[in-house]
């Protein structure tokens, strides 16, 4: 069942309150790097992104730098990150077509990033939110997990929570709404061990499984 009108409301209305300008937890410099994070996060930690980019971005911050630097000096900065080989064929191949395709500037349209090495809609989303203010929801683990737990927008698949997310949020809420379901999702309604007791939206939620003492 999904959650009715009225408890996503105040479902929103809590988290708005609780945390009204709520902010990604990757470090990025321009809309590039930001970017080339959200690339290099897939099944990895922004902690462990953070950590490997912090030098990176310091001497790469442009697709020409990024390109100049070359496949294996990008490799030794960001091989702690899982996939890295292939995440840094991504990084350079963006890098390319950026230059090549976009003057070497983030295109603010979804069809011309997932065009890009190693974008897929998910990442997408979260440049057109975070760079371009775009009222997009990119639905990550965490999000498909509240999504589905909460009732808020349940589905088999990412793309069917994303359109439950889209249609079910209102719309004074949409613009930070993939913000404070990640946050919620990566400290509260953990995957294996949700904080149900000290969860500001335990009675709104339709979880069947509520954890009853606090982990």
């Amino acid at each position: 069942m999904v959650m009715i009108k009225e408890n996503v409301e105040e479902f929103y209305r809590r988290l708005a309150e609780a945390d009204p300008e709520p902010k990604g937890e990757l470090n990025f410099v321009n809309e590039y790097t930001l970017l080339v994070a959200v690339v290099l996060s897939a099944q990895a930690t922004d902690v462990g992104v953070n950590r490997a980019t912090k030098g990176l971005f310091e001497i790469a911050d442009t697709p020409e730098k990024m390109v100049n630097l070359g496949k294996r000096k990008l490799t030794s900065h960001i091989k702690t990150i899982g996939l890295y080989r292939t995440k840094a064929q991504n990084v350079i191949g963006l890098s390319e077509k950026l230059i090549s395709d976009h003057e070497s500037k983030v295109p603010k349209d979804r069809d011309a990033l997932i065009k890009l090495p190693g974008v897929g809609r998910k990442t997408a989303n979260v440049v057109l939110n975070i760079a371009f203010g775009f009222p997009t929801i990119a639905v990550d683990t965490h999000i498909f997990r509240i999504g589905n737990r909460t009732g808020i927008a349940r589905g088999k698949n990412v793309d069917i929570v994303e359109q439950g997310l889209l249609k079910q949020t209102p719309k004074k809420y949409i613009q930070h709404a993939h913000h404070w379901l990640i946050l919620h999702g990566r400290y509260v309604c953990k995957a294996r061990k949700p904080n149900c007791p000290d969860c500001m939206l335990s009675d709104l939620c339709q979880y069947q499984e509520k954890t009853l003492l606090a982990q």
